[in-house]
């Protein structure tokens, strides 16, 4: 009990310490992050571009299992017609000969089906990432634009959350959260049916 007080009270007397230097050195600012990336037209519209794509990819994977449950539902008849027993041995051979090009369809169905899905889940992983990266650089360089502007030295994330998924921002007056002129300069070049904010 005794060593964990002491960690406790030695994180929170560097944390007091780290805050004074930091103010000693420069003024701090805060930008709510996650408000930011909400409300940013340009997320909106990465996200509509996402869905739209997802959509797409969903058609595509389900007119082609569709037309692979057909090649299913044709072989297992197949299969039941080489089996019938009510027909002699030379009309069964015939009939498993008829089943054979269409159970390497089927199986070249099933790869295809299969290839496409992982394509397609690579490809829309690819494009969130390409895009949401682009967000993320805006959201930076306006941020860094406002903290030259305003002579701050430090912009912190009041909205960050620890590993154990406490806030990180124990307290913040709010006196300079930069969240809404972040927004503004962001959103200034939304087209005007996107609902600026």
């Amino acid at each position: 009990m005794t060593k964990l007080f002491r960690k406790l009270f030695l994180t929170a007397t560097l944390v007091v310490l780290a805050a004074g230097a930091a103010q000693a050195q420069g003024r701090v600012a805060t930008v709510n992050l996650v408000q930011v990336f909400d409300k940013y037209y340009m997320t909106k519209e990465a996200k509509q571009a996402i869905a739209e794509t997802e959509k797409d990819l969903k058609g595509e994977l389900k007119t082609m299992d569709e037309a692979h449950q057909k090649l299913l539902a044709t072989c297992k008849k197949l299969v039941e017609e080489s089996n019938d027993q009510a027909v002699s041995d030379e009309e069964r051979q015939k009939r498993k000969k008829a089943l054979e090009p269409k159970l390497k369809d089927f199986k070249d169905s099933e790869t295809a089906l299969k290839e496409t899905l992982a394509r397609s889940e690579a490809d829309l992983k690819q494009k969130t990432g390409r895009m949401m990266d682009k967000v993320v650089t805006d959201i930076k360089k306006a941020i860094e634009s406002k903290a030259k502007s305003g002579g701050f030295s430090y912009v912190f994330d009041s909205s960050a959350r620890s590993l154990s998924q406490t806030e990180v921002m124990l307290f913040n007056s709010g006196e300079n959260d930069l969240t809404e002129a972040i927004l503004k300069q962001l959103n200034a070049a939304a087209p005007i049916d996107s609902g600026k904010k």
